[in-house]
């Protein structure tokens, strides 16, 4: 047999409705994200499809808890990547925009394969998603950037549409190379029975998962203190509610290198 181009690995050693439109704004006002040293962004590549990405789901939900008591503020991000759909089980959070997230980083990374569990942090450094000290070892050790200090209005133009609009400063220079602002749409709280797969019979929790990335707008040659605006808009599933789920923005150059990030909660009546 030929030779794979992802693989699973274990540890190494390394719908709510709405009869009219409703808008909500939020002020960061986090002390934490004011700072001049701003959150590390950790992303999980993941799959259900895949026997040892539950633990480091776990771990990742812990992580954006805050159980580890870091020195260092962390915004978690999982992409359910779609590759392992075909071992039995179809996660219903897979996608190809992650899967499609992930390969740009095998590349920018120089890495051989795909896999997972797979954890990338700031865009610069990665290890397998289990493995628990690699990953407080590489947050600790990422480079921080300042937060952007973004203000953030929601509004529900439709029952199935989020529509997120966003004004600030990114707090970091951007040269002629450029930076794109991304905005992730997460949730937490998911179950899932699973009664196929590598994990049949596993009931299988999910948190900080992304439902939807988009592009906020591209930035060159700009000053720290100039204001960036945009909108995006974000198709809603069934059964959406707003206290499950928050915006990740953050500030991602051409090389995939990770410049600054911001979370928002969603309120409650969005």
């Amino acid at each position: 047999m030929g030779r794979r181009l992802f693989s699973c690995f274990g540890r190494g050693s390394s719908r709510n409705s709405h009869s009219t439109p409703e808008t909500a704004t939020v002020d960061q006002a986090s002390e934490e994200q004011r700072q001049r040293n701003g959150a590390v962004l950790v992303e999980l590549f993941s799959s259900q499809g895949c026997a040892t990405s539950p633990e480091a789901e776990l771990l990742l939900s812990r992580l954006g808890r805050g159980d580890f008591e870091l020195d260092v503020p962390v915004i978690v991000l999982a992409f359910h990547v779609d590759y392992w759909d075909y071992m039995g089980w179809k996660d219903p959070f897979g996608s190809s925009q992650s899967t499609v997230r992930q390969k740009a980083y095998v590349e920018a990374l120089r890495l051989d394969t795909l896999f997972t569990p797979q954890v990338v942090v700031q865009g610069r450094s990665h290890c397998v998603g289990n493995d628990q000290d690699a990953i407080l070892s590489s947050i600790m050790s990422a480079p921080r950037f300042p937060a952007p200090m973004f203000r953030a209005t929601f509004q529900r133009p439709a029952p199935n549409s989020l529509q997120v609009s966003l004004t600030g400063a990114l707090r970091t220079k951007v040269d002629s190379n450029g930076c794109n602002v991304m905005v992730a749409l997460y949730e937490d709280g998911l179950v899932t029975d699973c009664p196929k797969g590598e994990n049949k019979g596993r009931v299988l929790s999910n948190d900080f998962v992304v439902r939807r990335l988009e592009k906020l707008c591209g930035v060159k040659d700009i000053s720290a203190k100039k204001t960036v605006s945009g909108t995006v808009s974000f198709p809603l599933w069934e059964n959406f509610s707003s206290s499950k789920c928050g915006i990740a923005v953050f500030v991602q150059s051409n090389s995939h290198q990770i410049f600054g990030s911001q979370k928002f909660d969603l309120p409650n009546n969005v």
